[in-house]
């Protein structure tokens, strides 16, 4: 049995080498052997980056620290073998091709005994869902099921230190259940101490003991037991479209599938997205919508059936006018605007005003007019402050905010936006579906990819539900 750690932070500081602000300051913070503490805060408060501290993760080298951080009396680095992390982005935590191996990867490194490994593995893909088996291309699994087998993975070491970072964002309102059932079992007996964050604090405060919130301007506020998030949607309403809109981008029985997998990514589906109109992509994880909003993009061609724009949006385009997959990258930037499931996929610069320009300067908008239209974006999305900071040094939810930005940058007709409000607080939340809401209004198409049921309540027109009927929703 696991030895729960013990976590202090006493004045605690840290700040990034291409910083200036600090990510964190003056936080004090003690985590008794086998508590459970959610901690929150607004998005860019530095929680994640919190994690990454006591699991003893970060380069000493790219960063300044003030003050204590310890884990069981010893610096972070030292307790690494003891503890198990659930990263924001679960792509770049997975290490080997097939879902069994990469869970068995800590255990081997641990010299477990061959004989045990299988077993823990086995049991471990059980309890959090992952219904795939060990021989699973990890390559070919949905962000959502990347949570599940990084946990997993996290699970099986059977460590004293449970470091969780946001780990049901990506998952269907089922997977994410079964999630927190099967970490409410790992630290049932209090052998395993759990510091998890979370946006989406509601659900777990019958598991947890306390709630601690980071605050932006340094240091922490404790929550009392009673405690309850006010919901983000309270108070917002938007008037559905009129239906009056055109078709600008269809597919017909346009389906996917990887070479040499038994199951298709994609079954075939037929959606129209509609000038105008909201339509919201549900369905549990693994079902493809990730991979419809890629050949709705025209970043992936189907491989069954057939994707197809309006002339009004291929209107201009050199060759291959229906076929959004045959356009060039300069025609798409101006037509379809995409955020990706992992937003760091889709940067390109080094700089916040340089990636926000780099679309209108690709599409051939002058200079000037170029950083007015970053720069704008920037404020509206809470961003001016980093408009000289690396996009890769930003939070998870401030990443997702600049992906939003870069698609809307050139002012595309048609919107495919996976995960657009991932990793939000409650204020930034409700700024980029106020920002959706405008987009609709003007007769845009959007394309919403989510697992977010406030959303599609709020905005969403049409619900395409793959491997259900699509259905209006009521107004």
């Amino acid at each position: 049995m696991p030895t729960p750690g013990r976590v202090v932070a006493r004045g605690f500081g840290l700040r990034y080498a291409t910083r200036q602000a600090w990510a964190l300051s003056a936080l004090d913070l003690v985590v008794e052997p086998g508590e459970r503490v959610l901690v929150t805060g607004s998005s860019g408060s530095g929680k994640s980056t919190l994690l990454y501290a006591v699991g003893g993760l970060l380069d000493s080298d790219a960063v300044e620290l003030t003050g204590e951080l310890t884990v069981d009396g010893a610096a972070p680095r030292a307790a690494r073998d003891r503890l198990g992390l659930l990263a924001q982005d679960p792509d770049s935590q997975l290490v080997m091709t097939l879902a069994g191996d990469d869970v068995a990867f800590g255990l081997e490194n641990a010299g477990v005994p061959p004989v045990e490994i299988w077993p823990r593995v086995d049991a471990a893909l059980d309890h959090v869902g992952f219904g795939y088996g060990r021989d699973r291309q990890t390559h070919e699994l949905s962000g959502g099921e990347q949570q599940r087998l990084v946990l997993a993975g996290a699970l099986v070491r059977e460590p004293g230190l449970l470091l969780l970072d946001e780990p049901t964002s990506q998952l269907d309102p089922a997977g994410a259940a079964l999630v927190r059932a099967a970490v409410g079992h790992a630290v049932a007996d209090r052998s395993v101490t759990l510091l998890l964050v979370d946006h989406d604090a509601t659900p777990w405060l019958p598991l947890v003991d306390r709630v601690v919130e980071i605050l932006p301007g340094g240091g922490l506020v404790e929550h009392p037991r009673s405690w309850r998030p006010v919901s983000r949607a309270t108070g917002l309403t938007f008037a559905r479209s009129d239906g009056s809109g055109s078709a600008l981008l269809s597919t017909a029985g346009a389906g996917f599938g990887y070479p040499r997998s038994v199951a298709p990514a994609l079954v075939p589906t037929s959606v129209d997205l509609v000038g105008g109109r909201t339509t919201a992509v549900t369905g549990p994880n693994g079902s493809g919508k990730s991979t419809l909003g890629l050949l709705l993009a025209g970043l992936r061609a189907p491989g069954v059936g057939t994707v197809r724009a309006s002339a009004a949006l291929a209107s201009g385009v050199r060759r291959g006018r229906c076929a959004p997959s045959r356009w060039s990258a300069a025609e798409l930037v101006t037509r379809i605007g995409t955020v990706f499931q992992n937003p760091e996929h889709q940067f390109l610069t080094q700089r916040l005003g340089d990636e926000l320009a780099l679309g209108p300067l690709r599409s051939g908008v002058l200079a000037g007019r170029a950083r007015e239209v970053a720069f704008g974006l920037l404020e509206r999305l809470g961003l001016t402050a980093y408009a000289e900071a690396n996009p890769f040094t930003l939070s998870g939810g401030q990443q997702r905010r600049l992906s939003v930005a870069t698609a809307l940058a050139t002012s595309p007709q048609v919107l495919v936006l996976d995960e657009p409000t991932f990793g939000q607080d409650a204020g930034t939340w409700r700024e980029v579906v106020r920002l959706l809401a405008e987009l609709r209004t003007a007769g845009r198409a959007l394309c919403l990819i989510t697992h977010d049921r406030d959303l599609v309540n709020l905005l969403a027109d049409d619900e395409l539900a793959l491997g259900a009927d699509r259905t209006e929703v009521p107004a």
